[in-house]
Order: C-alpha cells, then structure tokens, then sequence
C-alpha cells in the first residue's frame, strides 16, 4: 500500500470511529421487549427490563426511593461521568 492510500484508509476509519462513539451517547431510550416488557437503554451496559406492573410498582415508590439515596448517601458510590 502506498502512503497516501494508508492515510487514506486512516482518515476513513477515524471518521467512523468519530460516527460509532457519537451514536453511542444518545441517552437513555425506551422500547417494547419481544416479551412484553418495557426496556430502558443507555443507563448500563445492558438495559433495565421490567413488565408493566412492576414499573408501576417501582414509579409509586420513587418517593422511597429519593429518600433512601438521601439517608445513604455517604455510603453510595456515584460513576464518574465520561
């Protein structure tokens, strides 16, 4: 290969690395799961599967569950943003 189709051909993978790694923070999504389930995406490297009827149960308890990460705060580890 000559040096020009090297650069070339690095210049071509760069930009699409660049297009993978801007795809990959889109945020978080939803979708419907071939069960029935509701997956939430982009807040692991897996999603969160739930039925319907345990995301109701989980949602009545978001106030519970503010409160638990407030009393335990000092004792909880945060993930450091990219």
């Amino acid at each position: 290969m000559s040096d020009d189709s090297i650069q070339t051909e690095l210049e071509r993978l760069r930009a699409e690395n660049a297009a993978l790694k801007a795809r990959t923070t889109r945020g978080v999504s939803l979708k419907v799961s071939e069960k029935g389930g509701v997956s939430v995406y982009g807040l692991g490297r897996f999603p969160v599967t739930l039925y319907k009827e345990q995301w109701a149960r989980l949602l009545d308890m978001a106030d519970d569950i503010r409160a638990f990460l407030a009393e335990h705060d000092a004792e909880l580890k945060a993930k450091e943003p990219r």
